[in-house]
């Protein structure tokens, strides 16, 4: 299995696709976007679906995601998840993704074997949507998120990072319009992350803000805490249940402690925290022609090594060099 010294076992892998997107939401990209990854450096899909493979049937993990950028820009997505399906056991198949594109890939991808989707969702306002990502997509994120839905890939769940003076207005509009549709939202404070490096901890909306202003209009329980497990987000009935609203406070309530993640990024590097400064290579050791089995013992080795926790707290904590579109949620 995949442990690290602190006993943690490593069962969710997050696999990125790809570094590209075309959204440039500006807590993680400038809007000249970035330099991408040269093609020969990304992981092919065979090389994908053979790492993947490795994870699942001999070291343990039960979940993958695949991430980016925005992994609907992967041609092979379909068939990729296709693959991750036929694994035995079976993974559980979900991708983090902003939506567009959607409307034309919910049906073929659920028919592949996806389970279910996150989908970026930060404002329900286009003009705001323009200025955070600069771009005008908001009707497609929107016909992206229904089509999930009516494809079956439930539970739909809707991401949201708030961010102050820019949309932290519309933090009881966002659960009333997911409440309607039957999405669950989960509302996720900025994290450092951004390529510009500009993050400011005075700019994030915290948990507790959030928690603060919900509770002004909704009735809100903690959902059974023994439940969450190693799930980042913080769960609360919404005026009682059946319906449910997540806080993940990433940077104010930390939950480093029962993390069971790891990363694949696009380029082959596996990264055993989101905010790791240090990487391992598989694709090198790959491409040279190293075996399923060396390949194992080299992810075993990094995910050994995680720390304790990410740190943003304390007087020495450095950024990642690369950003999170290039290291993939």
């Amino acid at each position: 299995m995949l442990v690290d010294s602190f006993g943690r076992v490593a069962t969710d892998l997050r696999v990125s696709l790809t570094d590209r997107c075309n959204l440039r939401c500006s807590y993680c990209m400038p809007p000249e976007g970035l330099d991408w990854l040269p093609k020969p450096e990304l992981l092919t899909a065979d090389e994908i679906c053979r790492l993947v493979a490795i994870g699942v049937e001999r070291l343990g993990i039960t979940e993958v995601r695949y991430t980016g950028g925005e992994p609907l820009l992967r041609r092979e997505l379909v068939e990729i998840v296709g693959r991750a399906a036929a694994l035995r056991p079976r993974p559980r198949l979900s991708i983090t993704s902003n939506g567009i594109g959607l409307a034309r890939l919910a049906e073929p991808l659920a028919a592949a074997g996806l389970d279910r989707v996150n989908i970026s969702l930060d404002t329900l306002d286009r003009d705001t949507f323009v200025r955070l990502a600069h771009r005008d997509r908001l009707e497609d994120v929107l016909a992206g998120l229904a089509a999930a839905d009516a494809a079956g890939l439930r539970p739909v769940k809707v991401n949201s990072v708030l961010m102050r003076g820019v949309n932290d207005h519309e933090t009881v509009p966002l659960l009333r319009f997911c409440l309607e549709r039957g999405y669950e939202l989960r509302f996720i404070e900025q994290m450092p992350l951004d390529a510009q490096h500009g993050w400011r901890r005075e700019d994030m909306v915290t948990a507790d803000e959030i928690l603060g202003t919900l509770t002004r209009a909704f009735a809100l329980t903690p959902d059974d805490p023994a439940a969450r497990g190693s799930a980042p987000a913080e769960v609360f009935l919404v005026d009682g249940g059946p319906a449910r609203v997540g806080v993940i406070g990433s940077v104010t309530r930390p939950f480093c402690g029962a993390c069971d993640r790891v990363r694949l990024t696009a380029d082959g590097q596996i990264r055993n925290c989101l905010f790791a400064t240090e990487e391992s290579d598989l694709r090198g050791a790959m491409r040279a022609g190293a075996s399923d089995d060396e390949l194992a013992e080299r992810w075993v080795a990094a995910v050994r090594g995680k720390r304790a926790g990410h740190g943003i707290d304390d007087a020495g904590f450095l950024q990642p060099a690369r950003p999170m579109s290039a290291i993939g949620g």
